[in-house]
């Protein structure tokens, strides 16, 4: 029983070894390739407008089984605070930078966005909606500030960074492929440093919080359309 233990202690030991180890990789690539977003053109004329420079650009899509009518009611209504893996990655940014413990909200994404300060910059009922805020998120407790779409590109106050994000639903062959892109921009080098070491770290957890709120949204929107179908 003991070499159990042992031999247990040795492979959990082993696994975060190897964890901690891919988790300095990905922070150092991040932080060596900041500034040079390496994706392909695809035209997103809104955040375009709003947003025609940045230093970090992310994009995840998902192919949905469902109506884009549908899986854009589902992205806009999901609670992100019921998917245990990403209140994982908000708890763990909490414990890292010593800040104050978010509450539990079960608001929708969009209520949600709206509670921590995001305005909305651009919006097509039923296609796509664009958030905004300028904030300084390496802050233990960062406020998020919403400007009119007018005043957001023009923002250049010394010590922030721009912030923008989507929401897009897109008909696809098989139904609607769901699209979250995010841009960030810094107004002056002081903000771009702070933000480049911070985004190295927490990359990898916005990362997993948009990977699986696509696919939560996907089971969403297909459950409520077999619904709907079975009804019909």
């Amino acid at each position: 029983m003991k070499r159990l233990f042992k031999l247990a202690a040795l492979g959990i030991g082993g696994g975060v070894a190897v964890a901690g180890l891919a988790y300095a990789g990905l922070a150092a690539w991040t932080w060596t390739h900041y500034g040079h977003p390496d994706l392909p053109n695809e035209a997103t004329d809104s955040l375009d407008t709003l947003f025609p420079a940045w230093d970090v650009r992310e994009r995840l899509s998902l192919e949905v089984a469902a109506p884009p009518e549908i899986v854009f009611r589902a992205a806009c209504f999901l609670r992100l605070r019921q998917i245990p893996a990403v209140r994982a990655v908000f708890r763990t940014r909490e414990l890292a930078l010593s800040a104050e413990p978010s509450p539990q909200s079960m608001l929708s994404l969009v209520e949600q966005a709206r509670a921590w300060g995001w305005g909305v910059l651009s919006e097509k009922p039923g296609e796509e909606i664009i958030f905004g805020a300028v904030t300084q998120p390496w802050e233990a407790n960062p406020v998020f500030r919403a400007l009119p779409a007018e005043s957001f590109a023009g923002f250049q106050q010394p010590g922030f960074v721009k912030i923008a994000w989507t929401l897009r639903v897109q008909p696809a062959q098989h139904g609607a492929r769901v699209v979250t892109e995010t841009r960030v921009t810094s107004n002056d080098e002081a903000s771009r440093a702070h933000f480049r070491t911070y985004w190295a770290l927490v990359m990898p957890g916005t990362y997993l919080i948009r990977w699986f709120a696509l696919r939560a949204i996907r089971k969403q929107a297909e459950d409520a359309f077999s619904r709907q179908h079975l009804s019909s």
